[in-house]
């Protein structure tokens, strides 16, 4: 039987080429995405299932993926950090559209998907995390804060649903080039630039070949973990720049 995917946050950098890669690897594919333009035109290409919805809004979360009957693979990609600046002068708005995307959106999906997955038999769940949810760096306190949410939920979910062959694997990177720092500084695209000065990043596609190859495992194996930066990068406060 064809595997179904679901991948949320699916309009752009590694949700976009999670999505690409799947479809090769002959997964039907689901995108999600908030921006309609981008997610039919991706969806239009793929022959994906398309379900525009705002993630961070449970109703709309939960109405959107009732619509789905069967899902083997869950890939929790929705994720943002917005701002850079010390937690005492910090804008709060920032800090909700982190917690509520990185934190209460992966709750609402999982929640939305794991009982479809009990019901047959099991599945797989893929959270894409963070170095930060390991570390943390200056100006980055809650953002830091929301992946460190994300890593102790991938290791209570790995607890919690055990019983019901359903495995769940947390994917970490280093700096990934995707529209991350754009979004970070509010289109601020020069700055966002700056982040990769001197580094060769990973890209989208590094990302989506690794969890591809976590897909490919035989049923009793479990990646608990994966760790992945650029070579220049050894850590969220080391990085070589030429």
């Amino acid at each position: 039987m064809e595997k179904t995917v679901l991948i949320t946050g699916a309009t752009s950098g590694i949700g976009e080429a999670t999505a690409r890669r799947l479809t090769e690897d002959g997964y039907s594919v689901i995108i999600t995405g908030r921006r309609a333009d981008r997610l039919e035109k991706l969806g239009d290409e793929l022959q994906a299932t398309t379900l525009c919805f705002d993630i961070r809004d449970r109703e709309q979360t939960l109405t959107a993926l009732s619509l789905i009957e069967r899902v083997d693979v869950l890939v929790n990609n929705a994720g943002l950090a917005a701002g850079l600046e010390h937690i005492d002068v910090g804008d709060y708005r920032d800090w909700e559209a982190m917690i509520d995307t990185n934190i209460k959106g992966v709750l609402w999906a999982t929640q939305a998907i794991v009982p479809k997955m009990i019901e047959a038999g099991g599945g797989y769940i893929v959270n894409i995390g963070s170095i930060a949810g390991i570390q943390t760096y200056e100006n980055g306190a809650v953002y830091c804060a929301s992946k460190h949410a994300m890593h102790a939920l991938s290791q209570g979910m790995r607890i919690d649903l055990l019983s019901h062959n359903i495995r769940v694997t947390e994917i970490r990177p280093g700096m990934v080039e995707t529209e991350f720092s754009e979004v970070r500084f509010h289109g601020d695209a020069e700055r966002a630039k700056g982040v990769y000065k001197g580094v060769e990043p990973l890209t989208g596609d590094d990302i989506a070949r690794t969890i591809a190859w976590v897909l490919s495992q035989p049923p009793h194996v479990n990646i608990n973990d994966i760790e992945i930066t650029p070579t220049a990068q050894a850590s969220a406060y080391y990085t070589f720049r030429k």
